[in-house]
């Protein structure tokens, strides 16, 4: 007799009792499961030994990469698991190239030739790495899962001579930090367009006060700000490791130089209660902001740079790292460290306030931080 059971973890344990017999496996789909307990009962009865995990039919078929692309696109909605946008279009691209594949013939040489292809496309080194990434995922998936016999290792003898090439590596750490004039002049520029049809000044503005992303701002909604505790639910915030159901409390202060409190209130009068407190799309928001720059000839800002501008001024306002992951919603105090870019001249500032302060004794206002490394 068969059992399944969901686990805590989402998968399917499947346990089979029968003449005496036990054996047990767990799967990602309970119809694996089901097809791998049929399959045992029949070997019981004959006496024979029950297959391994994934040997069952579920897999059969799958010739190509294109074909365990599929079959990873399949197992993801099953589990109702929603692929991020940006690992179904990567994994849609590698399905084009390389959709056609064998199995048996997906070999280190077509791998580097494809990251050839794509550096020669545009594409960086921290662009193809994800590409391998998702390969890698979708290949180990097909071996574990569903027992297709193919190895990862082809993947990682690619990746390691395209990254000796220069063509697999680590995103390159950006430090633009737009000036408070460049900021005033993108604000005033964005106010004062008549065919503006979005507040983008005052988004500017909240971005700097909160650290939040485009997406985050444009998705917050009034029914999650809390106005005696000031603070707003960002709920499904991106996470690495867990974007759904990622919800947090995020405080709404004033210490960016933008009071991000009261830039919610002077929304509210105009937006009214609608659902979202800024019901705009954020690739809008992006292209105004670039047309900004673009006409104020500011070169090299992006929108996001302003989480990067938020996240510095709450260190340079004298918060702890701890106190800072708080708004900006990094578990990994190493990860908060990137989007941290103090302005080597500021310190002289910090130290004469510091200096100013004990000369007049007065140690309980000098802003101390934990020697946590981020």
């Amino acid at each position: 007799m068969a059992t399944f059971t969901l686990t805590a973890a989402g998968t399917w344990r499947c346990q089979v009792r029968r003449k005496g017999a036990y054996v047990s496996d767990t799967f990602l789909r309970k119809t694996d499961a089901q097809a791998w307990a049929r399959e045992a009962e029949i070997a019981i009865d004959r006496g024979e030994k029950p297959p391994r995990r994934g040997e069952t039919r579920a897999a059969e078929g799958a010739t190509t990469l294109g074909d365990l692309i599929d079959l990873h696109f399949n197992d993801m909605e099953e589990m109702r698991r929603r692929t991020p946008r940006s690992k179904e279009f990567v994994l849609r691209s590698l399905k084009r190239e390389l959709g056609n594949t064998p199995i048996a013939k997906l070999n280190r040489e077509q791998l580097i030739e494809y990251g050839k292809r794509r550096a020669a496309g545009g594409a960086g080194p921290a662009t193809v790495t994800i590409d391998f990434a998702y390969l890698h995922t979708v290949i180990t998936h097909a071996a574990a899962v569903h027992g297709v016999l193919i190895s990862p290792d082809q993947v990682k003898l690619a990746r390691t001579a395209l990254k000796r090439l220069g063509i697999v590596g680590k995103p390159k750490e950006r430090d633009r930090r737009p000036t408070q004039d460049e900021l005033d002049h993108i604000i005033a520029f964005l106010d004062g367009n008549p065919r503006q049809s979005i507040p983008a000044g005052r988004i500017v503005r909240f971005a700097v006060a909160t650290a939040m992303r485009a997406e985050e701002i444009c998705r917050i909604r009034w029914e999650d700000l809390d106005d005696r505790k000031r603070t707003v639910i960002i709920r499904d915030r991106k996470d690495p490791r867990n974007k759904d159901g990622n919800d947090q409390k995020v405080p709404l202060l004033n210490a960016t130089g933008y009071d991000a409190w009261a830039l919610i209130q002077e929304q509210g009068h105009l937006s009214g209660q609608g659902s979202r407190i800024f019901p705009y799309r954020p690739d809008s928001m992006g292209t105004a902001f670039r047309r900004a720059c673009a006409e104020l000839r500011i070169k090299d800002l992006r929108f996001h740079d302003l989480r990067h501008e938020g996240t510095s001024r709450l260190f340079e306002a004298g918060l702890t790292i701890e106190q800072v992951a708080l708004v900006t919603g990094h578990r990994d105090w190493k990860m908060l460290k990137r989007y941290t870019h103090l302005r080597p001249e500021d310190l002289h500032d910090a130290l004469v306030i510091r200096r100013d302060l004990l000369q007049e004794g007065d140690s309980e206002k000098i802003p101390t931080r934990r020697s946590n490394k981020a």
